[in-house]
């Protein structure tokens, strides 16, 4: 890719701007000064012991490079970072570069180089990021005294790929080298730096674990310091949090992943690329069955959860393009097996918390942007906000007692949910407990889903004795289950919350239950296809970008109550939006169905972007959410949405494409004997 609008920076000169910028505002800074400790005082502060003294503050960020993961152990932290060595190479002055006026493109090639090449002046650099035998260096700890080391450069290493250079850019292979460097680079797991708060501390921020420091940091930082300062960065910053890991990330682990994420700099990077090294982690007690029967899985925040199943002689791997491949006819099998018969997926990866005591309903109440549940058994979906009004996540909370509540979140948000309470809890008489390892879950839908629990259950399972949105404890081949009546998929439905030990269990009693009805095993490609159809917003759509309005989820909200952020919604509820979540249909072409992040235009303008896209088999069309301009906004407005670079006919609905009344969820006993 050639962006003619990239440059050269000078590191140095660039960071003694910065600071010049930073002593203007205010700022000291004590060159030649270690840290040698920092810890919490009692009440709340950090204080930062020093080779001059120590320093006591509000907030503390741990920007120690190399150094980082050994300073988050003074405090407790376990921060998810190796070193890597890398080498890149400099050249005699090349003949033909010496009569260029203008600078050449970085070339990247992935495959014969796993590498760049690009100017240096007038010579030129290869750096190699090799495929094979990469370098861990300091995995214990990193020495003080190593603040600027170089290594040799290991030329056995990294041969294969310098020649494979030499062969891309026939200039070079003349010309000596007339410098190495052979450095060490900080690699978190998957390979994006750690930037954000630490988990499960208050103040304590960290900026590390970048692997192109001048490349990122001044946008990383500028919203670092957002985040700091106004509760909330102005992008989303997901990828980059430091709570998108958990205490799965030992040591080991992080280091079988870095050596992955080295390896895998230079690969094209596929729609739902799966890294497979140091897995499984958390498997669910299904994971070997689930996989016997052709499940292929993916890793969220260590959980292993099926993606889809492979059969007609589809290879059961992941198979990767940019088009449709074999498995999206497998997948609209499933779905096609969820619409018409039933389906059973395990969803044992949901981040699962309880909260308990005396005032779990006064604290949650503050929390949540919607009305918490008035008896026990009642479910609501709710939005927990920081106090920019923004959307931290997204939560299904189920009333289990009067004074006992239980939460249900995606998975890479349990720390972020726990800390979210904790932080935010003044003086409240509670107890949170995180049950995401101890307690697995199935999802069961589809027409025939009341036959099959039925037949396991001695309950009555008809809308007047359970109905939509209510949840009870019932009991499944021998064991205690906690049920609730609702369906991510569109259909009658039910989640079924279980003690780990027991999860197989019920699954091979619902399993034998379902198989006269046609039941079938479904993963996270079909669901997601399916509440697309239903016009369900996910991740995509939800997060600290926007607000409720902005969301288009404002019918979660009560704004007669009091809660974090009620008056920042408030204010974007009564201003003039800057952008505003859409649901498209899209015209397909059999071929490319898109994947989020495609521009939106009208009238040949761009006025938005994508924020997910998936083909509803149901429906037979591409469907997605988008966050458009609000004159792009108004149901039956026609846009365009470009797909791998062509504009595809769209158009803005108005309900979901698939059962827009919402009927299906709530069919009754009768409806259904009567189909």
């Amino acid at each position: 890719l050639h962006t003619p609008e990239d440059g050269h920076v000078d590191p140095s000169g660039v960071t003694q701007a910065l600071a010049s910028g930073a002593r203007q505002g205010g700022a000291t800074i004590i060159r030649r000064c270690r840290a040698t400790n920092i810890t919490q005082t009692p009440s709340g502060e950090w204080r930062v012991e020093t080779e001059h003294g120590d320093i006591l503050c509000e907030h503390v960020v741990n920007a120690g490079g190399t150094y980082a993961r050994q300073m988050g152990e003074w405090s407790g932290l376990q921060l998810p970072m190796t070193s890597m060595t890398h080498h890149y190479f400099v050249t005699d002055t090349v003949p033909e570069f010496a009569e260029l006026e203008a600078e050449l493109p970085v070339i990247r090639d992935d495959r014969l180089v796993s590498g760049y090449i690009r100017m240096e002046q007038k010579s030129g650099l290869i750096g190699i990021y090799e495929k094979e035998n990469p370098n861990t260096v300091w995995e214990d700890h990193c020495p003080w005294e190593a603040e600027n080391e170089l290594f040799a450069a290991d030329y056995d290493r990294v041969m294969p790929w310098l020649e494979n250079a030499l062969e891309r850019m026939p200039v070079f292979a003349e010309l000596g080298i007339k410098r190495d460097v052979h450095g060490a680079i900080s690699h978190p797991p998957d390979g994006n730096p750690l930037v954000g708060p630490a988990p499960g501390m208050r103040n304590y921020w960290c900026c590390c674990g970048t692997q192109i420091g001048i490349g990122w940091g001044p946008g990383l930082t500028r919203e670092l310091a957002r985040w700091m300062v106004h509760g909330s960065a102005d992008i989303s910053m997901r990828e980059f949090d430091p709570r998108r890991f958990g205490s799965y990330a030992t040591p080991d682990w992080q280091i079988i992943k870095a050596k992955e994420d080295y390896c895998l700099r230079h690969e094209i990077p596929f729609p739902h690329f799966n890294r497979l090294a140091g897995r499984p982690v958390k498997p669910s007690p299904l994971f070997e069955r689930l996989k016997e029967k052709g499940a292929v899985h993916e890793e969220v925040y260590g959980h292993e959860r099926p993606r889809w199943f492979a059969m007609n002689g589809v290879e059961q791997r992941d198979h990767y393009a940019f088009r449709r491949t074999p498995v999206d006819a497998l997948v609209a099998e499933e779905c096609r097996a969820v619409r018409e018969r039933v389906g059973l997926m395990d969803i044992s990866a949901f981040t699962k918390v309880e909260v308990s005591g005396p005032d779990a309903g006064a604290l949650l109440n503050r929390l949540v942007a919607n009305r918490l549940p008035k008896k026990p058994g009642g479910i609501i979906l709710t939005h927990l906000l920081n106090r920019r009004g923004r959307i931290e996540l997204e939560a299904t909370v189920v009333r289990l007692a009067e004074d006992r509540f239980y939460l249900v979140c995606a998975a890479l948000f349990e720390q972020r949910l726990l800390d979210h309470l904790a932080q935010n809890r003044v003086q409240e008489d509670v107890t949170i407990r995180c049950l995401s390892e101890a307690w697995s879950a199935l999802a069961l839908n589809g027409p025939r889903a009341r036959d099959v629990l039925a037949a396991c259950t001695d309950a009555a399972l008809d809308n007047r004795a359970f109905r939509w949105l209510t949840a009870q404890q019932i009991t499944i081949a021998g064991h205690p289950v906690w049920t609730f009546r609702l369906s991510y998929a569109g259909e009658l439905g039910w989640e079924l919350h279980i003690p780990r030990e027991n999860s197989l269990a019920v699954y091979d009693a619902l399993w034998a239950a379902g198989t006269p009805h046609g039941i079938a095993d479904y993963g996270s490609f079909a669901m997601n296809a399916m509440r697309m159809e239903k016009g369900f917003k996910g991740a995509g759509e939800l997060n600290n970008e926007v607000t409720l309005p902005e969301a288009d989820v404002m019918r979660f909200a009560n704004l007669e109550k009091e809660f974090l952020g009620r008056e920042a919604t408030e204010q974007s509820a009564e201003n003039p939006l800057p952008w505003v979540c859409v649901y498209l249909e899209i015209a397909p072409d059999g071929e490319i169905d898109g994947h989020g992040g495609e521009a939106v235009l009208l009238d040949g303008r761009v006025v938005g972007s994508t924020s997910s896209v998936a083909f509803g088999p149901t429906v037979g069309k591409i469907l997605a959410f988008a966050y458009v301009a609000p004159e792009a906004a108004a149901p039956g407005t026609q846009l365009e949405v470009v797909i791998h670079g062509v504009p595809r006919t769209s158009r803005v609905l108005s309900e979901p494409a698939y059962d827009p009344e919402s009927l299906l969820p709530r069919t009754d006993k009768l409806e259904v004997a009567a189909q």
